[in-house]
């Protein structure tokens, strides 16, 4: 069985990366960082009914997929440099309310339905930062300044010791293309510092837009034929001002496009933050949130092995989120006192306990 590294969530706070092992410390904050967005978008993305809201279904959905890349990328920069990525771990799934892994404190996650709330949150998670903002390796205020001093320790490491000193990882621990080949987003192999700056403008273009000061990012809109895509903090911007943006748009004109339709009765009232303890042992909630939490493990447990030596467990971690997805509809089905539904909670199953 695979030994996971120690958990790093309250190490020392680090203002620089100066060594391999500060870079690798940084690179697993890194997939930390990008699944702790997953359970907040999934919770919204789950409580839309699909019928009546098409265009969040498509807009949440396909942040969602591209979040996964991003989880995948940062897996193969770990690699790269002679890492181990950890994902199934206690402290991945830390109970919500909680706060973005070593960010500011003002980033914080909930598990909400559908709704202004949420876009709020998704907002401040996808914020760009501003040209002018300083890398912060720690207590980051935007995901991008986060990444600006990982690619800022990346250069220094590769000036003082060599590209061949940092990237000593073995390639055949790479993963690339596979279940997310045809979505717009790419998932390239790690080898040296070219390919994993690649990686690093991939991750930080889609979250917020090509230099920052742009709607789009570089890949194509896969269900607007001819056009970019909007990065994922505007793709919320369209959803939160009701219209698309278009070519011309810029961040100071706001969208001008198409209008974007939600319906509000097409969003299931989904408990903010559940926890599996407010329902009895054995309940009907209870159950399905248990079985739901021990598939979302299952998955994190496929991750880490396809991470880890075993790309072919990607293919199988993609079949268990359709299962999740299943198990999420069935629970919302369920009365939960109050005027509204249950959720899942997102709380970990230690492997011992998964049967």
């Amino acid at each position: 069985m695979l030994q996971n590294p120690p958990d790093t969530s309250d190490a020392p706070s680090t203002t620089d990366i100066a060594t391999l092992e500060d870079l690798r410390r940084h690179l697993q904050w890194a997939i930390e960082l990008e699944h702790a967005t997953l359970p907040p978008y999934l919770t919204a993305l789950y409580s839309l009914d699909p019928e009546r809201n098409p265009d969040a279904v498509q807009l949440i959905g396909g942040v969602f997929v591209e979040e996964m890349i991003h989880l995948a990328l940062a897996a193969n920069l770990l690699n790269a440099v002679g890492g181990q990525p950890c994902l199934d771990a206690p402290h991945l799934l830390l109970p919500h309310p909680r706060t973005m892994p070593h960010a500011d404190p003002s980033i914080e996650l909930s598990l909400l339905p559908f709704g202004q709330e949420a876009l709020e949150m998704f907002l401040r998670i996808e914020r760009p930062a501003l040209p002018e903002d300083p890398a912060e390796a720690d207590n980051y205020e935007t995901i991008g300044q986060f990444y600006d001093a990982i690619e800022k320790g990346l250069r220094r490491l590769c000036a003082e010791l060599g590209e061949e000193a940092v990237f000593t990882g073995n390639p055949a621990r790479q993963v690339a293309g596979g279940p997310f080949a045809h979505t717009a987003g790419r998932l390239d192999p790690v080898t040296g510092l070219d390919s994993a700056l690649a990686a690093l403008e991939e991750i930080v273009e889609q979250g917020e837009g090509a230099a920052r000061a742009d709607v789009w990012d570089e890949d194509a809109d896969l269900f607007r034929p001819g056009t970019k895509a909007a990065s994922h903090y505007y793709r919320f911007k369209e959803l939160a001002l009701g219209r698309r943006y278009q070519p011309g748009d810029t961040p100071d004109s706001g969208p001008t496009g198409d209008i974007v339709t939600v319906d509000p009765a097409g969003v299931r009232p989904v408990r903010p933050n559940p926890r599996i303890e407010e329902h009895s042992e054995g309940s009907a909630i209870r159950v399905a949130q248990e079985a739901f939490n021990l598939t979302y493990c299952k998955m994190l447990q496929q991750l880490e092995q396809a991470f880890n030596g075993n790309p072919a467990m990607l293919g199988m971690s993609v079949g268990t989120m359709y299962a999740i997805k299943g198990q999420a509809s069935s629970l919302m089905a369920l009365q939960d006192g109050d005027g509204q539904v249950a959720g899942p909670t997102f709380e970990y199953v230690a492997r011992e306990n998964r049967g």
